[in-house]
């Protein structure tokens, strides 16, 4: 699976990226800095681990062999070894840097398939994303490119004369700014009854569905981001909106944000100390 392909993809839709951006502020908000690791290396082992489904903490020891830091490095980059405890950071071609033994933590997500690298939960939702950039890709394209138009002026008057025809052909030419719609102009002298006809085209508009690829593109990242949609900052299309957004703060952080918390303390196991340790999510000065 390439890292570099989920990388992009993660940039390629805003409610993917909004959703993994959020699940890492809560977490990196929640969390208590510990002396030997920081809350820049937890922020960037939270942000690997949701993004790729697997995150690292390298140990750097003192001389004596006590742990004196935990730095996060880049999961993009790093690789596991055919030894047992090896790893690699590869940057290139035959550019890479091996860690010292048993330096390296693996924080990963459970694959049915395979045990050495994880995978992230929303790689159910990549077709949604990616299906939902080609619409938005599409709709850009469409006008950038200017093959649209605003209304047809049709002139079948067979007493106009040409300079008359060329007068309105250059004011319709010089109406039009920069992004504007494209109109048409079409002289067809004694072609129908009405001398000068104004014809909207929107019946000729690209059929491309784009609000509804939106939205349910949309629904699927959200449903494998497990996010609320008050909570990604989402209008609501209905009256009623999405209920009390307090709410479902607590029952995400009760069902969701707890678990994650739950899952990253596996690291305390293999540094031998409690260095990641969470606070109660906090809402506005009060406790949740």
């Amino acid at each position: 699976m390439s890292l570099d392909g989920l990388s992009k993809t993660t940039r390629a839709n805003p409610y993917l990226k909004s959703g993994l951006l959020f699940k890492r502020n809560m977490l990196v908000k929640t969390f208590i800095p510990h002396r030997l690791l920081s809350r820049e290396s937890f922020e960037q082992l939270a942000t690997d681990w949701l993004h790729f489904g697997n995150g690292y903490l390298e140990r750097r020891n003192s001389v004596l062999g006590s742990p004196v830091l935990l730095q996060a490095p880049l999961a993009k980059y790093v690789r596991r070894g055919a030894e047992p405890g090896a790893f690699y950071q590869v940057t290139g071609h035959r550019e890479e840097h091996e860690f010292r033994r048993g330096s390296v933590f693996q924080l990963r997500e459970a694959d049915v398939d395979q045990e050495i690298y994880g995978v992230p939960e929303w790689l159910s939702a990549v077709q949604s994303a990616l299906l939902n950039e080609s619409a938005t890709l599409f709709r850009r394209k469409y006008y950038n490119n200017g093959s649209h138009a605003g209304f047809i002026l049709y002139l079948t008057d067979p007493k106009v004369n040409d300079d008359d025809v060329d007068a309105i052909r250059e004011a319709l030419r010089k109406s039009r700014g920069p992004g504007n719609f494209r109109n048409l102009f079409l002289h067809s002298p004694d072609g129908k009854k009405d001398g000068l006809q104004l014809i909207p085209v929107s019946e000729v508009a690209a059929k491309d569905e784009f609000s509804g690829i939106k939205n349910i593109t949309r629904d699927d990242m959200l449903a494998a981001l497990r996010v609320p949609p008050p909570l990604m900052g989402i209008v609501p299309q209905n009256a009623g909106g999405f209920g009390d957004i307090e709410k479902a703060a607590k029952v995400w952080d009760a069902i969701e944000l707890e678990p994650m918390q739950t899952r990253m303390e596996k690291a305390n196991e293999w540094i031998g100390d409690e260095v990641i340790r969470f606070r109660p999510l906090e809402l506005g000065r009060g406790t949740m």
